[in-house]
């Protein structure tokens, strides 16, 4: 489970913002949170929401956990010696641009707290530190350090981290992480924390995902997983019929454009497709099937959701999606937000962070006061992340989106006149 994530220097992000995910100590909507007993007490938030107007850095506090997640499954199976990393500093600064981004994470895995961190820029890491607390107590795994004067990395390998130490040291390119290298090079030991970033940490963007893992899922005897979602969600789609095919060339539509048909060929040829068809019963209670393509947008992305967030409750993912809202009506916005509440259907840790412009959940009896977040830029253009704690709303009595709206909390788009030329 995720605690907290910082990060500071990176495209809009300035200094260090931090999101955290440590419930406060109100006891208002306890659904809402976990009471972790162990390594140590602790409540955690089940989802966090960020606010704020567009072009203000919203997106780039969810791609910085991406970042993070790239870097570390990319170190050990992509990277070459002398790739860039993808790393973009905040470049309205003349210092800020020449130094490298910081990113720092503490989360739960396999029930030991650990803490790690990075900072890099494009050509190569600088530092990197990894703490674990096994049974609450804190032990220094490892420390990578950039001397910019010798201009090498100088290392502290705790005591605590057992097995091939030199060998995984020696092995880490420079664009790479020591993390990535060693759990490549068969570190057991660290192969928990690598694994919560490969398995646990989900994200999508505003497209959000195709339909290819639904339908998957629909294949793997989670059909009616994904059906019961469908129905729960108010789709009007009565069944799922999901088969798999070779693709077929002569599907491409002919009046595409010939260099995007021709790729498109190119990158699907002998590859597998899943064809959808959605059911729904006639007046006489007939099924009628349709292509997934004759579904509205906002169904289709329904489905494209459902297997990504069943899957995720399941199996205790840390799901962030920017701008959940985008083609879904409101109340499916709070029914998907109210599954990961929901302690019945979320029994094993999962979590959502996701960023929205849907006002209407922004209410006391969806959210704690501590799971709203908003962004806004400052006169440096600079984005700045803080919590709707910081301004002690009343409890169960301050209209939430009223004050939002009314601009209280700031992170409201400035509109000004528009003059046409």
């Amino acid at each position: 489970m995720l605690i907290e994530f910082s990060v500071q220097n990176y495209k809009s992000i300035s200094e260090r913002q931090t999101l955290s995910l440590v419930a406060s100590k109100q006891n208002d909507l306890v659904n809402n949170i976990f009471n972790i007993e162990e390594p140590k007490s602790l409540e955690l938030l089940k989802s966090a929401v960020i606010y704020g107007p567009n072009a203000a850095g919203k997106s780039n506090i969810i791609k910085a956990i991406t970042t993070i997640s790239e870097l570390i499954v990319r170190s050990a199976t992509g990277y070459k010696s002398g790739d860039k990393l993808n790393i973009a500093p905040f470049r309205l600064n003349s210092e800020k641009i020449n130094q490298p981004s910081e990113f720092e994470i503490n989360f739960i895995s396999e029930g030991v707290r650990y803490q790690y961190g990075f900072s890099a820029t494009a050509d190569f890491i600088h530092d990197e530190w990894l703490y674990a607390f096994p049974k609450g107590r804190s032990q220094k795994w490892f420390l990578r350090l950039w001397n910019d004067e010798k201009q090498t990395h100088e290392w502290d390998l705790g005591t605590s981290l057992t097995g091939e130490k030199q060998t995984w040291m020696k092995s880490t390119r420079p664009n790479a992480l020591f993390l990535s290298t060693a759990v490549q090079l068969n570190s057991t030991q660290l192969k928990p924390v690598y694994d919560w970033f490969y398995h646990k940490v989900k994200f999508t963007e505003l497209t959000g995902w195709d339909h290819e893992y639904s339908a998957q899922q629909c294949l793997n005897e989670k059909k009616n997983d994904i059906l019961n979602f469908l129905k729960a969600a108010d789709v009007g789609i009565d069944d799922i019929h999901v088969t798999k095919e070779k693709f077929n060339p002569n599907d491409v539509p002919a009046d595409m454009p010939p260099a995007i048909r021709d790729l498109v060929i190119k990158n699907m040829q002998g590859k597998d497709e899943y064809v959808v068809k959605t059911l729904h019963k006639n007046e006489s209670g007939d099924s009628v099937p349709f292509d997934l393509e004759d579904e509205s947008q906002g169904t289709r992305k329904i489905f494209s959701f459902a297997g990504p967030l069943s899957h995720s409750l399941e199996t205790g993912n840390i799901l962030f999606i920017d701008e959940l809202n985008d083609n879904l009506h409101p109340k499916l916005v709070e029914f998907i937000v109210g599954l990961f509440h929901d302690p019945e259907i979320n029994k094993n840790g999962a979590q959502l962070i996701f960023t929205t412009h849907e006002t209407s959940i922004l209410n006391q009896d969806v959210f704690r006061r501590d799971q709203v977040w908003f962004v806004e830029k400052d006169n440096a253009k600079c984005t700045n992340l803080y919590p709707l704690a910081d301004f002690s709303p009343r409890k169960g009595r301050e209209n939430l989106e009223t004050s939002y709206l009314d601009g209280r909390y700031g992170a409201l788009p400035m509109i000004g006149r528009w003059e046409k030329a």
